[in-house]
């Protein structure tokens, strides 16, 4: 494929579809929001408004890396703080759908709902890639981003079009056209990252002590392979607890699991082989995490296994 002729193809578009109205757009910083947000601005300039929606489940320091990153690049974003509204519509959910609707719902019709009205855009361009229409439409996971393939009309349950330039194209697609547009190569080769976010690495609740959990060994796996060449690299936070020793004491703490994945267009996967050293190095900065006392690094391929656990 001729990236380029596509990047401009969509711009095109993206400029035909709007007209002279107002879109927004949510960025997340990964790379798939990241490239819609780019060709929506090339193609509307400042009738694009780009928000940074804080949902409390994102990365360490994410809402002001991102801000940055796009500021560097002429890009405004505007944060948006819903991290009580998230929060408050998880609270007490376990189960994996009951959690990605939930996230889908406080997104689409709370917050963004609220953004729409506020700036009057009709158009909300859509990071949409074809790995996700086909799991959610195969009942695998619902991802938070799908709307029209499951038969939700956005005009007129939302009240706004919805846009999606990158859903005929896989991952590694979306990085071929990242690089065409320009972008530094910490963004354009960006390992993926959920939409529903930290919410996808805990299994059972998720609560603000939870997240601080995941969150910081997120933060650990993300630094320890950076320099692994792997397609993804996360933690995950079980609801099963076992029992350890800390200070001479008995523990009955949390269980991370670290997954460290190569693939292409995340379709399918297998496990990275990592070495022995680097495994008891994760290992030890992990279980120094307060109440964790146990790390396990997940060898499952997908399929059987999704890249996330939620």
């Amino acid at each position: 494929m001729d990236y380029r002729a596509f990047a401009d193809e969509k711009i095109a578009e993206i400029r035909e579809s709007v007209g002279d109205d107002l879109a927004i757009n949510a960025l997340s910083g990964g790379v798939d929001s990241s490239v819609v947000t780019v060709l929506g601005h090339r193609a509307l300039g400042d009738r694009l408004k780009t928000v940074f929606v804080d949902n409390a489940l994102m990365r360490e320091g994410e809402p002001e890396r991102v801000c940055k990153i796009f500021a560097e690049m002429s890009i405004p974003v505007e944060c948006v703080d819903a991290r009580a509204e998230f929060l408050d519509a998880l609270a007490g959910l376990t189960d994996p759908e009951q959690k990605r609707n939930a996230v889908t719902n406080t997104f689409y019709r709370k917050v963004f709902g609220d953004l729409v009205q506020k700036t009057g855009a009709k158009y909300l361009l859509h990071g949409t890639i074809l790995t996700d229409i086909e799991e959610t439409v195969a009942g695998i996971k619902r991802q938070h981003n799908i709307l029209t393939q499951l038969g939700i009309d956005p005009e007129r349950e939302l009240g706004y079009w919805v846009l999606e330039p990158l859903a005929a194209l896989r991952k590694d697609g979306v990085r071929e056209v990242a690089k065409v547009l320009g972008f530094p190569a910490k963004l354009a080769e960006r390992i993926p990252f959920p939409g529903p976010a930290l919410a996808t690495r805990i299994v059972g609740e998720v609560t603000r002590q939870r997240l601080d959990t995941v969150r910081a060994a997120t933060t650990i796996v993300e630094e320890e392979l950076a320099d692994s060449g792997a397609f993804q690299y996360l933690a995950v936070l079980l609801t099963d607890k076992a029992t350890g020793i800390r200070n001479d004491r008995r523990e009955f703490g949390q269980i991370v699991v670290v997954r460290c994945i190569d693939s292409v267009d995340a379709r399918t996967a297998t496990a990275v082989e990592l070495p022995w050293e680097k495994l008891h190095r994760i290992c030890e900065r992990i279980t120094a995490i307060e109440g964790v006392n146990r790390c396990l690094y997940d060898l499952t391929p997908k399929p059987p296994a999704t890249v996330e656990y939620v």
